[in-house]
């Protein structure tokens, strides 16, 4: 399992001691987000933060987010163009792309417009930029984009699979119901854990984004082996979003223990 780390999980670390904390867990690379409250990279070139990202032996595997990516606009394409300059400055290999998630726009016919209007323009800025762009399915019922599979069919109905790849999120995989993995059409996969026993599915939210352990109800491990048996092969990413996570005194040792809890449970299944 090749481990990463989403900046979410952390957001109170700087961007250098967020890199520190990667590296101390054998992570293969980081995501950083635009979205945290302040300035992407605390404000450094992001030609130095790549730089300093490749010094400490990581990969810059994702660059977020634009949103909403599928409400085309004049201002949507010009975040993306931007998003696009910075990570070719830094050297990340992705940007992500994330759909409305308001409960608006999300008529069928409506929606599967929406989704390749946005996509047929991006494409060709990524194409030029020799850049993934990856697609975010959210499984929020509220969610404009709901479906893996929705997305694949528009990525393929555009021949434009050496451009697009989608993210398996074990929590929003859960919300919106399973169904097929994709494996080949994966970029990155997002995990996190949700433990609260008295949440119904349809009323998980980010908030309860905590750490997997042996109380996850979202089958993070099982999803994680039927990925990695099928020949995935990228990043594993965690994607905490609950403040309880964010609190954590000691970050690197609860994220250690997680880590190697879920390859302990791969590992046993293995054998």
């Amino acid at each position: 399992m090749k481990r990463a780390l989403n900046h979410m999980t952390v957001p109170n670390l700087g961007y250098e001691s967020f890199l520190d904390l990667a590296a101390s867990l054998e992570c293969v690379g980081v995501e950083v987000r635009n979205d945290l409250g302040r300035p992407l990279f605390d404000g450094m070139d992001p030609v130095a933060a790549g730089r300093m990202a490749q010094d400490k032996g990581l990969r810059l595997v994702g660059l977020s987010q634009v949103y909403p990516f599928n409400s085309w606009s004049n201002a949507i394409a010009t975040e993306v163009r931007d998003l696009i300059a910075i990570a070719k400055a830094c050297g990340a290999e992705t940007i992500s792309l994330i759909p409305r998630n308001d409960g608006t726009e999300t008529g069928n016919g409506e929606r599967h417009a929406n989704l390749r209007i946005a996509l047929k323009n991006i494409k060709f800025m990524v194409e030029d930029a020799g850049l993934i762009a990856l697609i975010e399915p959210l499984g929020f019922p509220r969610s404009s984009l709901r479906s893996k599979q929705d997305a694949v069919e528009t990525i393929n109905a555009l021949d434009a699979a050496h451009v697009f790849k989608i993210v398996h999120d074990t929590f929003h995989h859960t919300l919106a119901e399973g169904g097929p993995i994709f494996v080949g059409q994966t970029g990155i996969v997002h995990i996190s854990g949700v433990v609260d026993p008295a949440l119904g599915i349809d009323q998980m939210e980010d908030e309860h984004r905590v750490l997997v352990d042996a109380q996850d109800r979202l089958g993070n491990v099982a999803q994680i082996r039927a990925l990695l048996s099928a020949g995935y092969d990228g990043p594993i990413s965690y994607e905490c979003f609950s403040p309880q996570t964010h609190a954590l005194a000691d970050p690197a040792s609860a994220l250690r223990q997680s880590f190697e809890f879920i390859s302990s449970q791969l590992a046993a299944e293995a054998a």
